[in-house]
């Protein structure tokens, strides 16, 4: 592989007007498909097949033709100013106006007031109407969201305060915003300061967002025909800056070195990318198959995201290996320090010591205390991630400023806590004799249950086959409460089929929520089984070793145990939460945690091979256990350093964003790249290879002949002569290979 790579460096920087040139047209081609592409909509697709709660969803879609389960709805708050009641006739007139006017635009299907549904608090003070719409919130017209604003606040203007809920008006989910713009100028900072050179800094973050570019356009060109929406590419966003600036910057840093080690231009591109590149190549590999691998959990939305996420991955790689080395053919000295450009051609910059050195010969002098140390400190950082508690936060977990946020409070002060989650039933009363009969059953058992406000009357479809319920719960919709309540009622389930003939299933937004958070707990460690041996089989192609697999899948599970813990710590418990601007604590987000193992996972090995490779690159050419950890120190740590540091700074980026997945994600993300980076990779790993000795590259022969042999440390590059260039004459010295 590294001799492959060597060579398309080196054509890349032959051809490179060629190679920026076909990349531009790559760029214009989708972002010209991205604004003729119509808007995504809802692809339809179950949120997660299998679970009680969609398949309930989809018998009421079944059954109930033309009731549109799917569509987005509307619920108006109406509060009366202090001291007077929603009843009185000047704030009716104005409600009942409200309705008539959402009632007459053309994508609603019904809208109800409260005096008709009576759903008027007891003391008078709030009110609620309900409009339902024909389609799902992302085909919902702009005419038709303005003329909803404009009754509002026609609404308000009467002197109301007027509130709105559900998915109609929603507010969309911000990627980061300013919070993302500022990662991005601290990423600049650090390459800076890293590279000392403006031109080796801008260079990765100028790849790093063309692949971002052609990412994010590919997604909304081909949104309407896969139904990917601006929030499914908020991962490939995330991912693709975060791994487009590490991967570049990997590749520049090896071609300064071997600039200083006296190649000519060309010949340094070949070696970076043949060097480099390999380590490039299986560190987005790793990336892509964790990201992949998220499509064995059932999620549709997260199956979109995790392959919206590899494909910006596999683009990062691509620019890593063609458009970087062409970049550097367009400026060969530009990124190089101002030292390196006055140094005479053919003098070496050395083997000296730098911070990386000291702290390798300090860890291999005390390995047993930093092991200890950095065990001890991630284990007990984990502890808390015994208590992870998942869930689906909703409107409860936005900002008190968004109206979401205020309608949920005051549907939960005028009508009790449970009003925001109510539970679906539909009940099947084909094999009963008496249906109706049947449902009242159903309904009056239901209504018995200890939890259980109220329960509404039956509302049969036309068939007369089945029925819709609706249940009031005491609690809250993310309230541990609640979801035994929805356990309690499908126990009793058995007893009502077998007296009333009818059978039943729970549904509704509450129902959906508790079914997933389930559903993906129990999948969270088969997942992270599965990845964890995926890794060791990777890494021992890579590095021809077992020992060395096993460490890295140990240190993984470290780091990703205590983000967690500081996810839940945070989160879930609210240490800290309002430093970060999260509202409420609650249940961790149901998707989180599988992200973050997966992603982590990628990144993690990323770190692995980025740092490992020097050492087995050292060990392969001749030098000791001992002194190859030194030597991958040496030409590693500064710039695993600045990776992390990069990736922190654009993760951190999307803490400031409002949508609560968006924040959990990037704050997980940036708290497991600085435990894997700075706990794991540097303090971890040295010391677990310092005691290991030889025996870390150790790999039995029969192992050895069945694995497949990849030259990620480019030991095959000593036997490539370097081609002739007019523009200077390296050529690469033989070194030894150890055997």
């Amino acid at each position: 592989m590294a001799t492959f790579l060597y060579r398309l460096g080196r054509t890349a920087f032959r051809r490179r007007r060629l190679v920026v040139l076909l990349w531009a047209v790559v760029l214009g081609a989708v972002g010209a498909g991205a604004a003729k592409a119509p808007a995504a909509g809802d692809d339809g697709t179950s949120f997660m097949p299998g679970i009680e709660a969609q398949k309930a969803f989809d018998l009421i879609g079944e059954r109930f033709p033309g009731s549109d389960a799917d569509g987005a709805d509307a619920r108006i708050v109406f509060i009366a100013p202090e001291g007077q009641k929603v009843t009185a006739a000047g704030n009716r007139a104005a409600i009942d106006t409200l309705v008539e006017e959402a009632a007459g635009q053309s994508q609603v299907a019904r809208a109800v007031g409260p005096f008709q549904a009576g759903a008027v608090s007891e003391d008078g003070s709030t009110a609620y109407a309900t409009v339902s719409y024909k389609v799902a919130a992302g085909d919902l017209t702009d005419a038709d969201k303005q003329a909803l604003e404009k009754a509002v606040d026609e609404a308000r203007d009467a002197g109301l305060t007027v509130e709105t809920g559900g998915t109609a008006l929603a507010t969309q989910p911000a990627a980061g915003g300013a919070g993302e713009a500022i990662g991005i100028g601290l990423a600049a900072v650090v390459l800076l300061i890293t590279f000392g050179s403006v031109a080796a800094a801008g260079l990765p973050l100028l790849t790093a967002v063309i692949g971002v570019g052609i990412s994010m356009c590919t997604i909304l060109a081909l949104g309407s025909a896969f139904g990917l929406s601006m929030t499914t590419g908020t991962l490939a966003s995330m991912l693709g800056l975060a791994v487009g600036i590490d991967y570049a910057l990997l590749v520049v840093s090896r071609y300064r070195e071997e600039r200083a080690n006296g190649h000519e231009p060309r010949e340094a591109a070949g070696i970076a990318t043949g060097t480099a590149g390999s380590a490039v190549v299986f560190a987005g590999l790793t990336v892509v198959i964790a990201l992949a691998g998220l499509s064995v959990i059932g999620v549709p939305m997260l199956t979109k995201m995790g392959l919206c996420a590899a494909g910006a991955v596999v683009l990062a790689v691509l620019v890593a290996l063609t458009l970087v080395p062409a970049l550097l053919g367009m400026w060969p000295d530009a990124v190089l320090s101002r030292k390196a450009r006055r140094r005479p051609a053919g003098r070496s910059a050395g083997a000296g010591g730098n911070g990386g050195t000291r702290w390798a010969r300090f860890v291999l002098r005390r390995p047993v205390t930093v092991l200890l140390a950095g065990v001890v400190g991630l284990g007990v950082l984990a502890l808390p991630a015994a208590d992870l508690q998942m869930g689906m936060p909703g409107a409860e977990a936005k900002p008190v400023s968004s109206t979401e946020r205020r309608a949920y409070d005051a549907l939960a002060e005028g009508f009790g806590a449970g009003f925001n989650g109510p539970l679906t039933v539909v009940a099947d009363v084909r094999g009963a004799a008496d249906p109706k009969a049947a449902a009242a059953t159903i309904a009056e058992r239901i209504e018995g249950t200890d939890g259980v406000v109220s329960v509404s009357p039956a509302q049969f479809n036309p068939a007369g086959d089945a029925a819709l319920l609706s249940v009031v719960p005491s609690t809250g919709p993310s309230d541990e409460t609640t979801k035994d309540l929805v356990q309690t009622i499908r126990a009793e389930r058995p007893a009502l089929e077998e007296g009333t003939g009818a059978t039943f299933e729970v549904t509704g937004s509450t129902a959906m929520n508790i079914d997933v958070a389930q559903a993906l707990q129990d999948a969270l460690v088969p997942y992270l089984i599965v990845i964890v041996l995926l890794s060791l089989v990777l890494l021992m192609v890579v590095f021809r070793s077992v020992l060395v697999p096993v460490k890295a899948a140990f240190g993984f599970l470290l780091s990703v145990l205590a983000s967690l813990g500081a996810v839940v710590a945070v989160f879930q418990w609210g240490w800290g939460a309002e430093l970060l601007g999260v509202e409420q604590a609650g249940p961790i987000m149901s998707l989180m945690p599988v992200f973050l193992v997966g992603i982590v996972f990628g990144l993690a090995m990323d770190y692995e091979v980025f740092l490992v490779a020097r050492m087995r690159e050292a060990y392969v050419h001749g030098e000791r256990a001992p002194q190859a950890v030194v030597t991958g120190f040496r030409h590693s740590a500064r710039v695993v350093t600045a990776a992390a540091v990069i990736m922190i700074a654009v993760f951190s980026g999307f803490i400031g964003a409002g949508e609560s997945m968006i924040k959990t994600i990037g704050f997980g993300l940036a708290v497991a790249v600085l435990f894997d980076a700075f706990v794991v990779r540097m303090a971890f790993v040295p010391a677990v290879l310092a005691l290991l000795g030889d025996k870390a590259w150790w790999l039995p022969r029969w192992l050895d002949r069945i694995l497949p042999r990849v030259d990620v440390e480019g030991a095959g590059l000593s036997r490539v002569p370097a081609a002739q260039d007019p523009t200077g004459t390296g050529t690469r010295p033989q070194e030894p290979a150890r055997t």
